[in-house]
This record gives structure tokens, C-alpha cells and sequence, in this order.
């Protein structure tokens, strides 16, 4: 889930916001204002309603972040990168970089939210004692007691041994260390995190069919974001276990065709496009030094009569939003990092921050196929033969 408006950096990890957290935020004052706080706490005015109903979502999410935050310091203090973490419809997500390396680093990154939800759970609860206690009565306590709640039941569903919830994870780290197989146990998590998912759906047809509509729906959309999640973290985990060990030299297409950002589309689609195979390049300054990449999907983008007018720099993808790697990183780590703008193409970078290679979907599928087609690694040579020395993730 992409953000859509960075707020800012958090202990350095940038923090933002994907659009749909809007949607929920809508869902919690209006079920608060219109609902709840006047079903508990009559007689108000609605405008104290839905004062208190929009200081409640704002904590919860307060809540949710440092949720994340405890997620991605773990994992900071375990060796492992975090891009950063994204608020969105279903809570928030903490984007690592990698995974971790052993069941102990994977366990103690994974409980480590539910234990600050609980945290949450204390402090909110002990505000909301303290304001009773000083004549505080109503909605100010209201308001805490429910952020307690929440937070404890936030907790305890992270809880349910089910991935992509923190459960999950803690199940996946046990089984990893029982099996000493972190493919295993990864799989077996992610089909108890499926299965979960279908419980759910079938939870919330059973509602909407018995007159409980809403929470039925909900129940469904959630069940249906864990199965596709669960599916996808699979997938991602046999992926991961075939492309173990090899690293993005293994796989890059070395010294690319790069561009002129002053260049012209018509200049480029003659003395370039029409002569190379290739569908994407580098932007380059003088010092071989990535400024954007231009692709031929972008190109295609610009009317034909605008092409002699148009640079490309007005349409390459910016540099911040193309993928880098280096030349030694595990190519694993970079999959997650491949996105739409640059046409899922990543750029490698020497330690200079100069251009010296691209990695395409298509390098990647070939070393698939190759690792597939004989048990002798094309790459490191017989399997298994660089655990020592790897550096990335074993997943």
C-alpha cells in the first residue's frame, strides 16, 4: 500500500498516509458521534459529539503508528532497512526492506506491536482513571476508555496465529525454529492466515444474511485483505526461496543505454529507440550520475505532434521514485522496491551513485527459469553452497 501524502520522518523512517485512511476515519466519527458517545453519554450537544469522535480517530491512529514504529525500530535494531510506513484502510504497514535472518530477530520484530498496543491500551486507561478521579466526567473519559479498548482488542486480533498478522509471524518464527526451515513455516503461516481469512468471510455472509449488514460487510472485506494477503506473502516466500543467494550482479544487465534529459522524444525515438531492444533508460548527468529513467510506455504517452517539443526530463520518471540497488545486494531484497513509474525496471548504482546497470522483470524471470532447469546453481554453483556467506535474507 503506497502513501499518497508524506507527513514526515519519524526516528528517521518516513512516515505517510495512503487516500483510503480517509474512509475510515469518516467510518469511526460517524459511528462515534452518531453512535456510540450519545448511546453512552446522552445530552450532549452533537458539535461535543463529534469533537470527541474526531479526537478518538486521531489517537487511534496515534495508536496504529506507534504500533508500526515499535515494528520498524525492531527491525532497525536486527540489521534490517525500513523504507518507511504507510497508514492506509486497514491499519498500517511497516515496509522492510528485508526479512530477518533468524527465527529470534523474526519473533521479537513481531510481537513487539501487540506489546505496545497493550502498552497503548495502559496509558490510555490510566488517563481515563486519572481524569475520573480529578471530577472529569463524560465525554473526556469516554473518549480515553474507548482508545483503551480498542487498543486491547487491536492487540489481541494481531495476536491470532494467522499471517500477515503479527500472530503469523510469531507462528512462523516458532515453526522456524522448531523445523529449521523458513520456507516451511512461512508457507504453513501464511495458509493459517488463508484459512483465517475464509472464517471471516463466511462470519460476515452469515451477518449481512441475519440483518447485520454493515458489520457483515466489513467482516468480508477484511477476511477478503487476508486472503489475498496471505496468498501473496506465499508466493513471495517460494519466490524468495528461489532466488536465494543470488544477487543483482548475478542477473543485472551491465553498462545500460542511458540518456540526454535534454534530448528531445523524436531526436531520442530516431538516433535511440529505433536502434536498441530496450525499453527503458537511464537519465544521466555528466558524471553518470541517475537523474529519472525514460521509458517507451511514457513515451508513447506524449501526442506524436508534441514529441519534437518535449524533452525527456518532462516525462522520465524522477529519480526519488526509480528503484536503486547495488551491484552486491541480494536480489530478493530489491523485488518489493520494483515499481509502476520506472515500468518495474530498478537501476544498480556503484558506490559513487554512477549508473552501471538495470535489473528488468525479465532478468528476474530468467533466473527463475534457470534455477528451475537444473539443481546445479547457475549462480553460486551447487545449492546451498553460500549460506555462509550470504548476506540477505534466507526465506
Amino acid at each position: 500500500m503506497r502513501e499518497s501524502i508524506r507527513l514526515g520522518r519519524i526516528a528517521g523512517i518516513p512516515i505517510g498516509l495512503n487516500f483510503s485512511v480517509f474512509v475510515i476515519v469518516a467510518i469511526l466519527v460517524f459511528g462515534l458521534a452518531a453512535g456510540r458517545f450519545p448511546a453512552v453519554f446522552p445530552d450532549r450537544s452533537p458539535t461535543a459529539y463529534v469533537i470527541a469522535a474526531v479526537a478518538a480517530a486521531v489517537l487511534f491512529f496515534v495508536s496504529l503508528l506507534t504500533h508500526e514504529l515499535a515494528h520498524a525500530i525492531v527491525a532497525r535494531r536486527n540489521g534490517i532497512e525500513v523504507d518507511g510506513i504507510t497508514l492506509w484502510l486497514f491499519g498500517g504497514v511497516a515496509r522492510l526492506r528485508s526479512e530477518p535472518r533468524t527465527p529470534g530477530a523474526d519473533f521479537r520484530i513481531a510481537v513487539v506491536g501487540p506489546l505496545t498496543s497493550v502498552a497503548m491500551a495502559a496509558v490510555f486507561g490510566v488517563i481515563a482513571v486519572a481524569l475520573h478521579l480529578v471530577g472529569a466526567i463524560g465525554l473526556p473519559v469516554g473518549v480515553f476508555a474507548y482508545l483503551s479498548g480498542v487498543n486491547v482488542v487491536l492487540a489481541v486480533f494481531n495476536l491470532i496465529p494467522a499471517a500477515p498478522l503479527d500472530g503469523g509471524r510469531v507462528l512462523r518464527a516458532a515453526l522456524w525454529h522448531w523445523r529449521q526451515d523458513r520456507l516451511s513455516a512461512a508457507v504453513t503461516a501464511a495458509r493459517a492466515g488463508r484459512a483465517f481469512g475464509y472464517v471471516l468471510v463466511a462470519l460476515g455472509i452469515l451477518q449481512v444474511a441475519t440483518g447485520q449488514g454493515f458489520e457483515g460487510l466489513w467482516l468480508v472485506l477484511i477476511g477478503l485483505f487476508l486472503v489475498n494477503a496471505a496468498t501473496a506473502e506465499e508466493q513471495q516466500s517460494r519466490l524468495a526461496d528461489t532466488l536465494h543467494g543470488i544477487r543483482v550482479r548475478d542477473v543485472m544487465t551491465p553498462h545500460p543505454i542511458t540518456a540526454d534529459p535534454r534530448e528531445t522524444l523524436d531526436r531520442f525515438i530516431a538516433d535511440t529507440a529505433l536502434t536498441h531492444r530496450f525499453s527503458a533508460y537511464p537519465l544521466t548527468d555528466p558524471h553518470g550520475r541517475l537523474i529519472g529513467m525514460a521509458t517507451l510506455n511514457r513515451i508513447r504517452g506524449v501526442l506524436p505532434e508534441r514529441r519534437s517539443t518535449t524533452r525527456l526530463a518532462d516525462i522520465a520518471c524522477p529519480p526519488e521514485e526509480v528503484p536503486v540497488a547495488s551491484a552486491e545486494e541480494p536480489l530478493v531484497a530489491l523485488l518489493g522496491r520494483m515499481t509502476d513509474c520506472a515500468d518495474g525496471r530498478a537501476v544498480v548504482l556503484d558506490d559513487a551513485h554512477r549508473v552501471v546497470g538495470i535489473v528488468s522483470p525479465t532478468d528476474i524471470s530468467r533466473a527463475i527459469m534457470l534455477r528451475d532447469l537444473t539443481p546445479f546453481d547457475p549462480y553460486q554453483g551447487p545449492r546451498g553452497a553460500d549460506v555462509a556467506t550470504w548476506t540477505g535474507p534466507r526465506v
